[in-house]
């Protein structure tokens, strides 16, 4: 039986699974297009959502927990940012399986140009194979 054992993350990194459940859901990918552009309150990200602002807050807690984005509190307003970190271990899963790919069909390329195949069958026909067979 083939086991796969995911890459073990390096130390910092939040593990692949927490950071893609965190990235699944279109409302916490809007906040983090919105904090690419830089630091921003909790009701900044709201403002453009088409959800309450206690769901804005539970897809945040989302966030922070998978470590995609960090906050602190400065009286009354809750600032959030963007963990590059965490960001960047998606990244790198992705760009090995891309790599991974890309060799794959270069490889296929390189044989599709060659011109040779070797599962072409031989000149008899169908029909000569079967006759011979009924002798």
């Amino acid at each position: 039986m083939l086991q796969y054992l995911p890459p073990q993350p390096t130390p910092g990194e939040p593990p692949i699974d927490v950071v893609f459940h965190a990235l699944s859901d279109a409302n916490r990918r809007a906040m983090i297009d919105h904090l690419l552009d830089g630091p921003a309150s909790v009701s900044e990200l709201a403002r453009p959502l088409a959800i309450s602002l206690p769901a804005v807050v539970q897809h945040l807690h989302v966030l922070e927990a998978s470590g995609v984005v960090r906050s602190h509190k400065a009286g009354r307003v809750r600032t959030c940012e963007i963990e590059p970190l965490a960001l960047s271990t998606a990244e790198r899963w992705i760009s090995e399986r891309r790599a991974t790919w890309e060799a794959r069909l270069d490889r296929l390329g390189e044989f599709l140009a060659s011109g040779t195949d070797e599962s072409e069958p031989s000149t008899q026909s169908k029909k000569t194979r079967s006759k011979g067979r009924s002798k």
